[in-house]
């Protein structure tokens, strides 16, 4: 609805500002490695990740927190990019999938996955491993209901659930030895 100046005549809403958005000059340390980047104050790691730094192992699926398809280690701990502002992560230490393995080394939970044959398609592959990562490292597999429990911030649409839990499984066994 239009709103009415006095009189009754009607005038249109104000548009968008001209003026530019502000820029942060931040600098992410994304896999061992620091990063200049200038960013808008609204755009989200995933989007810095991905656009930015052109790191697209990350996926963007749901852009809601929803699907775990973004999932990042920040400071070792899960993250859910497309939630998390990228000037909130300067000084912080950032692992996306592409930073797992060791030079041609896969982690052992990338090994696993191999393995176990445990992905389809692979869209949420790269979520799926970043998770796991953290579960392994947070001692979470001390049953395949609790890998379940704790992977469940992660969605397979291809419901390779069982696949997934079992790679789980055998990676915390390897990175125990």
């Amino acid at each position: 609805m239009i709103p009415l100046a006095p009189g009754g005549a009607a005038h249109a809403a104000p548009g968008p500002s001209a003026a530019p958005r502000a820029a942060a000059d931040i600098a992410l340390r994304v896999n061992g490695e620091t990063h200049r980047v200038a960013v808008e104050a609204r755009v989200t790691l995933l989007d810095a990740l991905r656009e930015r730094l052109r790191l697209t192992g990350t996926k963007k699926g749901c852009d809601r927190g929803e699907c775990g398809a973004c999932t990042v280690l920040v400071d070792g701990r899960r993250v859910k990019s497309c939630l998390t502002l990228a000037v909130m992560q300067e000084d912080r230490e950032i692992t996306t999938v592409e930073g797992v393995a060791r030079g041609e080394r896969l982690h052992p939970v990338q090994e696993a996955f191999v393995a176990r044959d445990a992905f389809q398609c692979g869209f949420c592959t790269p979520g799926q491993i970043m998770s796991a990562v953290a579960c392994v490292e947070e001692g979470h597999t001390g049953s395949r209901d609790e890998i379940r429990e704790w992977m469940s911030g992660n969605l397979c649409r291809c419901g390779c659930y069982p696949s997934i839990v079992d790679a789980v499984r055998d990676a915390a066994r390897e990175v125990r030895r």
